[in-house]
Order: C-alpha cells, then sequence, then structure tokens
C-alpha cells in the first residue's frame, strides 16, 4: 500500500487524529523527531506532511523540499513561537484560531491555508479536543485540495516556549482569574503551576472558577 500522507504526532489527542484519518486515507505516523529524516521521507514521498501540535524543529531539508503543513493555535501571524495556549491565556485571551500554513525556514511565517475558530475556555484537554477537531476539518479539506495559500497579514508578535521552572507561583497574592488562568494552563501534561512553601511543594492539577468561587485539586510534595 503507498503511503500518501505523513502525520507527525505523540500528544494523545494528536494520535487519535492520526486513527479518524487513517480509517479512510493511507498515513503513515511518526511519533518522534529521531524518526524524522529526509531520507526516510524521502522513500515515502508523500503529497503532505502534517505537523499537530509538534515539539520540535523539523529538519530544513525537509520543509525545503516537501509540503509540511503546522497547525499552530494563534490567530497568525500574532503569537508566533512556542507555548501559544499559554501565552495567550495567561493574556486573558479567551478566544482564537487554529492556522494551518505551510511551512518555511522562518519561524510560524509560512503561507496561511486556512483558520478555524478556537476556544481557549475550559481545561487543557477540552482544548485538546477542539484542537483535534480543527486539525481533522482542516486535514480532510487541504487533502481534497480545498485551500488556498495566502501570505500573513498584520503585525506579527513572537514569544518563546515557556520553561518548566515559569511553572512556579512566587505567592498567592493574585487575582482569582490569573489564578485560575494560570493553574489550568499548565495541566497535564505541561509542567503543573506549583509553589513553594517552608520545604514543602504544592502542585496544582486543575483549577475551577465558579462565579467568585475559586477551587483547585492538587498535590503536596
Amino acid at each position: 500500500m503507498s503511503v500518501d500522507y505523513v502525520i507527525c504526532a505523540y500528544r494523545p489527542f494528536a494520535l487519535q487524529l492520526y486513527k479518524r484519518l487513517s480509517k479512510k486515507n493511507n498515513f503513515h505516523l511518526i511519533k518522534t523527531s529521531k524518526s524524522l529524516s529526509y531520507s526516510k521521507i524521502k522513500k515515502i514521498n508523500p503529497k503532505f506532511i502534517f505537523f499537530p501540535d509538534w515539539s520540535w524543529i523539523v529538519p530544513p531539508k525537509i520543509v525545503e523540499n516537501f509540503n509540511c503543513i503546522c497547525f499552530h493555535e494563534s490567530d497568525l501571524p500574532k503569537f508566533r513561537g512556542g507555548s501559544p495556549l499559554q501565552n495567550q491565556i495567561i493574556r486573558g485571551i479567551k478566544k482564537t484560531k487554529t492556522t494551518a500554513f505551510l511551512m518555511n525556514n522562518y519561524i510560524d511565517g509560512g503561507d496561511i491555508l486556512m483558520k478555524k475558530n478556537l476556544s481557549l475556555e475550559g481545561n487543557i484537554d477540552e482544548i485538546f479536543e477542539r484542537m483535534e477537531k480543527n486539525d481533522y476539518d482542516m486535514i480532510k479539506k487541504i487533502i481534497s485540495g480545498k485551500f488556498k495559500k495566502s501570505a500573513q497579514k498584520g503585525r506579527s508578535s513572537m514569544y518563546k516556549r515557556r520553561l518548566p521552572n515559569q511553572s512556579e507561583l512566587q505567592n498567592l497574592n493574585h487575582s482569582k482569574e490569573f489564578l485560575y488562568n494560570f493553574i489550568r494552563m499548565l495541566g497535564d501534561p505541561y509542567p503543573n503551576a506549583y509553589i513553594k512553601i517552608g520545604k514543602k511543594k504544592i502542585i496544582f492539577k486543575s483549577s475551577t472558577l465558579k462565579g467568585n468561587t475559586l477551587s483547585f485539586r492538587g498535590l503536596i510534595e
């Protein structure tokens, strides 16, 4: 069986995306950066390579010689770079886009193929579910040729990927909305929010904000 497409995926929601797409199309799955080599891709010779929530640098030779489609959770050219979900949620943004774009050698700078609305409400798993649905719908359209390339327009912004030590809360002297967003945006699989109290560390696993009542679930180490 020939392979028409490659999907590079490792998160559970992206693996579920691969399973759904594979029911009616010929997809090859790549789960690690070590498995993504030019020689391997050249042998497969796919029509498209899809990158839903991929965390590693794609070898430039692959980007230059194949149609590499990345799915970025922001309204590009806004919020280019790492940790787009967290960098938007912490700023109080509740609605954004999933942007499908053709990769080039500039970070999140390629031509846009299409966008879909994405709500940033709820916990990370709920956001992942929406991302999976968006990615599925967009990939189906792309492989059917139902897209139109356009250059990115508007004022761009670039943000760095968050580091694990940025998950620490120095204190709890913040608004309830800030604490709610900070904790929920760092739900598993991300480095969870935490605070140090003496020799103990409180790790926050989830948060809810109903009206004026903030609650959270966590553990003590």
